[in-house]
């Protein structure tokens, strides 16, 4: 990985506002926009070709303005798993937050178009992903776990609900503490709390925090 201030992008995008808005954005932030693609296919050629430290990639591109953004994703996952990729959706896609999620449990986010208009949370966004960490837009995280049917959470306090939400939206124990006004010992006793309840133990495979993120959003069985 490259230096935070130079981190290599590729975007894919086919609004050409948008994509200008972007890389604009991006550049005068000191990133590095090395090329944008716009659509799925010319999206891998570009990801082939620069082999970025983070993607960008629309949900929805040409063609048929429906999956293409979300495959190319999921491929590039696949094909180049150390690539981070943040995928902007206008609207809530349940079903693809999951498939990526399912994908890769690092590196990835997935953030609503209008989450853009927030600079300052749209650059932190990208630099938590391209360093490892997730980003979820909380309203993704609201749509699944509305969807869900039976809720393997029952067990959760509300107060613990609150703080595996945010944990989901990528907040640190910190930002979860200042956010709920609590302290974050007390976030701290709720996350261990959490993962008791959901049977993730110290020696479980993976990061607990991520399992337990994943389990909430439906994204992972319960084991």
């Amino acid at each position: 990985m490259t230096s935070e201030q130079r981190l290599r992008v590729v975007i894919g995008e086919d609004s050409v506002l948008l994509l200008a808005g972007l890389v604009k954005l991006l550049e005068s932030s000191g990133f590095e926009v090395t090329a944008t693609a716009g659509d799925g296919e010319e999206l891998l050629a570009v990801v082939e070709r620069e082999l970025p430290d983070l993607v960008i990639a629309d949900v929805r591109m040409p063609p048929t303005h429906t999956d293409e953004g979300i495959r190319a994703a999921l491929a590039i996952r696949g094909r180049w798993p150390d690539i981070a990729i943040l995928v902007l959706s206008q609207y809530v896609e349940e079903r693809y937050a999951a498939d990526l999620l399912s994908a890769n449990t690092s590196s990835v986010g997935y953030l609503l178009k209008d989450r853009v208009a927030d600079v300052t949370e749209f650059l932190d966004a990208l630099r938590r992903v391209a360093a490892g960490g997730t980003a979820l837009d909380p309203e993704v995280v609201a749509q699944l776990l509305l969807r869900r049917g039976a809720d393997p959470l029952a067990a959760l306090t509300q107060r613990e609900r609150d703080v595996l939400a945010l944990m989901a939206e990528g907040k640190s124990n910190p930002e979860i503490a200042a956010a709920l006004v609590i302290t974050e010992s007390a976030v701290s006793k709720h996350i261990n709390s959490i993962f008791a309840k959901l049977g993730l133990y110290q020696g479980d495979t993976g990061h607990r925090r991520v399992l337990a993120v994943l389990r909430y959003l439906g994204a992972a069985p319960a084991t």
